[in-house]
């Protein structure tokens, strides 16, 4: 392995990871991390289209002869969740993964005595950069096999990253979170009522915003890293950022890194959000997750937190249909606490009229009996409610 070289990973998560990856942060290669639980047609079309140089699985180190060599400066290629189509690959320059260590670091106030606890997918940038600030810091680190509640709570760590799913199973497994020093959950923004719980059981939790391409979450609790820059377009809501974080590009996509970035060099994102006055970002949903009902606009996130509250409810993902007199209805997808028992639209309805507008409010709900789709990241793929 030498430098420029780019190093697929597919292995389990372990302390494999950790030597890996601080191997070829070393070199100077570029180190593109693979999700081991993909099929084996799903792995093989990441390969392909990124063209590594070098691969790393269970069975050993390999060299690629069709592999392609990074640019200068460019330290990771990491894949997109996909949640909007298929994954595209981020290369970062080395620069910008360290600002989004530092800043993050900077923002907890973690120093090397903390330990760090691992227990995200870490193909994605989220649970990757807890293993780099680890190494970075050079502070203890467990990276656990999969998320297990005994596990994490054994880990006697000070930090860890989650997502508001394993957040709720650590709060209805009473688990102890009052040591940790910072909880970081992202993926999807965090219901208010889920953090007042967390807060009343002690969880130091922090929510983040961010999204591969600026390298993770540069937002916590709604401020920017130091050097993170937000704007927010006038027409259509859209935030954008601008920072030390930033994507370099995509992968062998230049149309596409083109278009990833406004005219004066802000990178786009697809979500909607507002700054209040004193410079605090609030998120209000992915731009094409708004569900635009006789004129009026509706954030599925604004919905849910409305409905998460009854009693009936175990958990609720919120989409548009199409509807002839509306242009979209709201529909709201239920898992009730007891299938026996579901909530009546009217009961949901009723529930939320206090703290939603009218046409806020579900004109349909489709009862789900299992778990809602989720990515591996734990963000729900309204899509495939759709």
């Amino acid at each position: 392995m030498r430098a420029r070289d780019v190093v697929a990973v597919t292995l389990p998560p372990g302390p494999d990871w950790a030597r890996v990856t601080a191997a070829v942060w070393e070199v100077g290669a570029a180190l593109l991390p693979l999700d081991h639980r993909l099929p084996e047609h799903q792995t093989r079309s990441v390969i392909e289209r990124a063209r590594p140089t070098i691969q790393r699985t269970r069975e050993g180190w390999s060299r690629r002869n069709d592999g392609v060599g990074a640019d200068d400066d460019v330290s990771l290629v990491i894949a997109t969740s996909g949640t909007a189509g298929a994954p595209k690959l981020v290369e970062f320059e080395r620069a910008a993964v360290e600002a989004a260590v530092w800043g993050s670091v900077g923002a907890l106030g973690a120093g090397p005595r903390d330990p760090w606890l691992s227990c995200l997918p870490l193909a994605h940038v989220g649970g990757l950069l807890v293993v780099l600030r680890g190494i970075m810091l050079g502070a203890p680190l467990t990276v656990l096999p999969n998320f297990d509640i005994g596990r994490f709570a054994a880990a006697g760590c000070r930090f860890t990253s989650i997502v508001p799913t394993m957040l709720v199973r650590l709060l209805d497994g009473a688990v102890d979170l009052a040591g940790f020093r910072g909880i970081l959950v992202g993926a999807g923004g965090m219901p208010p009522d889920l953090r007042a719980r967390a807060s009343a059981a002690g969880a130091p939790v922090v929510q983040t915003y961010g999204l591969t391409e600026s390298c993770g979450g540069i937002v916590y609790d709604g401020r920017p890293f130091a050097g993170v820059q937000l704007r927010i377009h006038p027409e259509t809501s859209a935030i954008e950022l601008f920072g030390p974080t930033a994507m370099r590009g995509y992968r062998f996509d230049e149309r596409g890194t083109a278009e990833a970035f406004t005219s004066d060099g802000w990178l786009r994102t697809a979500d909607a959000g507002r700054l209040e006055r004193d410079g605090t970002l609030h998120v209000l949903g992915r731009l094409d997750d708004l569900v635009k009902t006789g004129g009026e606009r509706v954030w599925p996130e604004e919905v849910e937190a409305a409905l998460r509250g009854h009693p009936k409810v175990a958990d609720v993902a919120v989409a548009g249909r199409p509807d002839p007199e509306w242009g979209q209805r709201v529909v709201a997808f239920v898992v009730p606490v007891d299938p026996a028992e579901p909530p009546t639209l009217e009961e949901l309805r009723d529930h939320a009229a206090g703290t939603l507008p009218s046409y806020g409010l579900p004109r349909e709900i489709v009862l789900v009996p299992g778990p809602l789709p989720r990515s591996a990241s734990g963000k729900i793929r309204r899509a495939a409610l759709r």
